[in-house]
């Protein structure tokens, strides 16, 4: 090992030691535990240079030294390559995730799956109608003049509307509905499908123009609405066990874990499918979460559809929660994908 390299495996070292224990590391503890090949007093100069670079710090005055941000940052990069889960650990989540029963539960299974993995806070964003194709438009003829519409898209969202069209149709029509809206929505984002949908009057039957104009009315309202964003959080206790990585500051985290906008903003820039990205402390753009740690990627069926990710202190596994959220997200997008 160059210099370079072995003052990494020092700070590796601490990071491991620290996340660990807790407690500061000294120079007679990693030559102990990390087989390094050199004797303290290399270490303890290694330590000084990684001080001095700011990759470290003396909390207080034991000659024990904790990482900072900066540290963990430089470590995390280093170890960007996501060591996957045990082949036991994919097939245990593989099979919690499969029993799930719709989107909801999928969700919701996530993010306990995610807490229990980590230890940290989990959370999942639903998936963006915005970002969402249709892959399906069921019409189902309740009364000769009553519809249900059931919308089903590409992420597994499901919306239905009720629709009473003044006039009755027979079920040849009610066919002749069907087929005549999918062969516009299928396959189509929802801001294009929208603009399709309008234009369906125009190229109706005369028998049919007026319910197809009740009809698109009522589709365009679904497709373009944009209903609040909705979060499932699990796992908030974990952060109690923490309390000393949040000197001060754990009622601050908890209360920006409450504000929606924050945390959707967290998994704003999770949009590249497969990519983990790591928020250290002051990286987060939200004051109350500098003590903190994000970790979050963008999940779907092919294209992404929404972010989850976990939150939790600085001192973190950072590796296995990576290989979590990887993994998590993954199944998710591959259950979606088949639904």
């Amino acid at each position: 090992m160059n210099a370079d390299e072995r003052r990494f495996a020092v700070l590796q070292a601490i990071v491991a030691d620290y996340v660990s224990t807790q407690e500061p590391v000294g120079s007679k503890a990693i030559v102990d535990r990390h087989n390094l090949g050199v004797s303290s007093a290399t270490v303890r100069n290694d330590m000084a240079a990684l001080e001095e670079e700011g990759l470290i710090a003396q909390p207080h005055t034991s000659a024990g030294r904790i990482p900072t941000d900066k540290g963990y940052r430089l470590f995390v990069d280093r170890v960007a390559q996501v060591k996957p889960l045990s082949k036991a650990e994919r097939q245990a989540v593989q099979s919690f995730l499969e029993g799930a029963t719709d989107l909801d539960d999928v969700l919701r299974r996530s993010v306990r799956l995610l807490a229990q993995l980590t230890r940290q806070v989990a959370v999942v964003q639903y998936p963006t109608l915005t970002r969402s194709t249709v892959r399906h438009l069921e019409v189902v003829q309740l009364t000769p003049a009553r519809l249900m519409l059931v919308l089903i898209t590409d992420s597994g969202r499901v919306d239905q509307r009720m629709v009473d069209l003044g006039q009755v149709v027979t079920d040849e029509d009610a066919a002749r509905l069907r087929s005549m809206i999918n062969g516009a929505l299928v396959g189509q984002r929802l801001a294009e499908a929208s603009a399709r949908v309008a234009e369906l009057p125009n190229s109706a039957p005369a028998e049919l123009r007026d319910v197809v104009l009740t009809l698109s009315t009522v589709l365009i309202e679904t497709l373009v609405e944009h209903p609040e964003e909705r979060l499932v959080l699990g796992g908030t206790a974990n952060l109690t066990r923490s309390t000393a990585d949040f000197p001060g500051s754990l009622r601050q985290v908890l209360e920006a874990l409450e504000e929606q906008v924050v945390v959707l903003k967290l998994l704003a820039a999770a949009r590249e499918p497969g990519l983990v990205t790591v928020r250290i402390g002051e990286e987060n753009e939200s004051a109350d979460l500098h003590t903190a740690s994000v970790v979050s990627i963008g999940y779907g069926p092919g294209t992404v559809v929404g972010g989850m990710g976990v939150v939790g202190p600085t001192r973190m596994d950072y590796p296995g929660t990576m290989a979590a959220v990887h993994a998590v997200a993954r199944y998710v997008g591959e259950i979606l994908a088949g639904r």
